[in-house]
């Protein structure tokens, strides 16, 4: 959770919303719309793409929440139920909060610029640490504890990245190369995500299988239609990622049948 973030973005049309309207109608509206903000704000300080949890792996509880917001654990039930009927924030099966639509709340490059200088910090926190131990050991065994130190560090990254895969992010990024409009809460997308994800992929080469397929059919109309998820994500995500040379209206050169067909 990156505690630098210390504003949120409010819209000034924010009351003329359809949803904030229907909510204003409703018993407990008033509470049920500082719990909508409380939720806002509590995404900006844990600043992952509007995902809100204490930790990467403990979601909060109704209960939780209602201490946190100081309101009655009844209300915050009925506020968490009502903003996810009106699509307005999203639970996923590990019980895990996100605001809908993020990038309407927040100043995405502006959280991008603090995450980045919050790794950038740690990075150069962790080179101390390892210039501490050179210090203090002899050579031979400062090697040995600070390559343990950084395999385990890198563990334990790795197992934090692996509790949340930005299905959200991908698919957004996927509809803004394409001008399309797929869900990320497709069950179907998430499963090749999730798919590809556990064999050890990244968001990074998610993003390059989407630009070398984008660069290669984008223009050709016979095969712009396999620019989704269900050929993208499928079994020649790898050749993809590892494509070399990516040219306009050409061929797939790993398979002579071209792209994985959803059938």
């Amino acid at each position: 959770m990156s505690s630098n973030v210390k504003w949120i973005k409010l819209s000034t049309q924010m009351f003329e919303d359809e949803k904030i309207r229907l909510i204003e109608s409703m018993p407990e509206a008033d509470t049920i719309l500082i719990i909508w903000v409380k939720l806002l704000a509590q995404a900006g300080k844990t600043n992952a793409s509007g995902y809100i949890y204490l930790a990467e792996n403990i979601p909060f509880t109704d209960e939780m929440l209602a201490t946190i917001f100081n309101r009655p654990l009844p209300t915050v039930r009925l506020a968490l139920t009502t903003l996810e009927r009106f699509g307005m924030i999203e639970i996923n099966e590990n019980q895990m909060i996100c605001i809908s639509n993020w990038e309407k709340h927040q100043n995405v490059q502006g959280l991008d610029k603090i995450r980045e200088q919050t790794r950038q910090r740690v990075a150069r926190h962790r080179e101390q640490k390892k210039l501490e131990v050179t210090e203090s050991v002899t050579e031979e065994v400062t090697l040995h504890v600070t390559d343990k130190e950084e395999e385990k560090e890198l563990d334990i990254d790795k197992e934090k990245e692996k509790n949340i895969i930005p299905y959200r992010e991908i698919i957004s990024y996927l509809n803004v190369k394409t001008s399309s409009s797929y869900k990320p809460a497709s069950k179907k997308t998430k499963e090749l995500i999730n798919a590809r994800w556990n064999e050890g992929f990244t968001l990074e080469d998610f993003k390059k299988v989407i630009d070398n397929k984008t660069a290669e059919w984008l223009n050709d109309s016979n095969m712009s239609q396999y620019l989704r998820p269900v050929t993208l994500f499928g079994t020649k995500f790898e050749s993809y990622l590892n494509q070399k040379g990516v040219k306009g209206n050409a061929t797939d050169p790993t398979s002579k049948r071209g792209p994985d067909l959803p059938f």
